[in-house]
């Protein structure tokens, strides 16, 4: 996967060649770095950060259904993601990002970080 935005500066930059996992072996938790379908054009490919599992109420509002989950970019004034499309399914989740392999000045495993 190659990031092509800035919605996940400064973490992520356009360009970064990314590795992600289909079936990480584990559940998806806060704070996790995932590609998805974009619910808006499915052909396209998003790269997102989980800020919100089911039952949690991001920004108060109704909680999350069951097999939802709330997604935001790092950069909030360059980001499309559930504050304008809502909660996902997490079907239309690809897979979980977990390393960065290009450019080699930045390579390395991506941590779980919740803002």
């Amino acid at each position: 996967m190659v990031v092509r935005d800035d919605s996940m500066r400064p973490g992520l930059a356009p360009g970064d060649r990314l590795w992600v996992d289909p079936r990480p072996g584990r559940p998806l938790v806060l704070g996790d770095i995932v590609v998805l379908r974009d619910p808006e054009a499915p052909g396209r490919l998003l790269v997102k950060r989980i800020v919100g599992l089911e039952g949690d109420r991001p920004g108060l509002g109704a909680p999350l259904p069951e097999g939802s989950v709330y997604l935001e970019g790092d950069n909030p004034d360059l980001s499309r993601d559930s504050r304008s499309f809502g909660p996902v399914r997490l079907r239309t989740i690809v897979g979980l990002v977990w390393f960065r392999y290009a450019p080699a000045s930045r390579r390395g495993p991506l941590t779980t970080k919740f803002k």
